[in-house]
């Protein structure tokens, strides 16, 4: 009799476990047991074009995580069908919903759908019978409206920021809304200069026989009497005959090969301006000498000519050496 009863009691228990079994089983079809990250579907077997809606939770959602809620579905040969992402509203409620079907959907059968969030991960399963595809539309999501005072930033009503307003700091200037440098106003040229590279550069101009670059750069501009009177002799006096002009191509090829450098570094350095300023005036005082020649009279210019190159070398060159061995002689002597 005890036997009997032993035995009774054993397959009524062994029947509440597979009766047990089998209700937990229909339960976590649908629905994952993590609390942190509940999610269950609106039913479990789905046809072909059928509407999936999935509703969830997260538990002690925070919006400024920094973590995005994800799902993967995958067929019952474990393929990937679909894939996406979720934003959760403020409570941490979220609800998805897309059609069941598809080029990817081939096979019939439990398609499971997998849930992310941070750390945590939930699954359901849902059955896909195929069959005729129904055509659906999912449910819409009923547009986000902002109270006032809010705006809408990645789908989420966030309270509105006044602007500070910019305030540059000295020697700086708004410009399109960014504090920019000021830019220092560019200096005022004179007459016969331009400005080039914030430098006030002399105009240089277009003429047959160009122009005197260290004579402009030596008295600021191309306007001086000194360069008027350059341009005069050259042009009038010297160029009116064939070895006047033969002369000046010789030279124009030696002038031009060093005079920008020179002009470029009187202009740079004052001093430097004044000493060759200094430095070129007695040899324009001597070229007064070529205005006595007839214009075009070869024998004139040329002998006028000479006359100027031997003056100039002898004031230039024999005059300072003969006074250098002078002093030399002298300091030598007191020795």
């Amino acid at each position: 009799m005890k036997m009997r009863l032993a035995g009774l009691l054993a397959f009524a228990l062994l029947s509440v476990s597979v009766l047990s079994y089998g209700i937990n089983g229909s339960v976590f079809a649908t629905s994952d047991p993590n609390p942190a990250l509940s999610v269950a579907s609106d039913t479990e077997i789905y046809t072909n074009g059928a509407n999936v809606k999935v509703t969830g939770k997260i538990k002690g959602y925070d919006p400024n995580f920094g973590k995005g809620l994800t799902f993967i579905i995958t067929s019952p040969d474990n393929n990937i069908v679909g894939i996406g992402q979720i934003t959760p509203n403020s409570d941490g409620s979220f609800s998805k919903s897309f059609v069941a079907g598809g080029p990817l959907w081939k096979l019939n059968g439990d398609y499971a759908i997998q849930f992310h969030y941070g750390a945590d991960e939930s699954n359901i399963t849902i059955n896909y019978v195929g069959g005729e595809q129904v055509i659906s539309k999912p449910t819409p999501e009923p547009p986000v409206t902002c109270p006032s005072g809010e705006t809408l930033v990645n789908g989420k009503c966030m309270t509105k920021e006044p602007e500070p307003p910019v305030t540059c700091p000295s020697g700086e200037t708004l410009v399109n809304g960014k504090c920019m440098t000021k830019e220092p106003e560019p200096p005022t040229c004179g007459a016969g200069t331009e400005l080039v590279n914030g430098i006030c550069q002399v105009v240089k101009t277009e003429k047959p026989g160009g122009g005197c670059l260290i004579a402009t750069a030596a008295y600021g501009t191309e306007l001086a009497p000194q360069v008027q009177f350059l341009r005069e002799i050259r042009d009038n006096t010297v160029m009116s005959t064939s070895s006047g002009a033969a002369f000046m191509s010789g030279f124009n090829q030696l002038y031009y090969s060093f005079s920008p450098t020179i002009a470029d570094m009187e202009r740079e350095n004052p001093m430097f301006q004044e000493v060759v300023r200094a430095f070129i005036t007695p040899m324009i005082s001597t070229l007064s000498i070529m205005t006595l020649a007839d214009d075009g009279s070869e024998v004139e210019v040329l002998g006028l000519g000479i006359s100027v190159i031997a003056l100039n070398l002898g004031m230039y060159i024999a005059a300072p050496a003969l006074i250098g061995f002078k002093v030399h002689k002298h300091f030598k002597s007191r020795k």
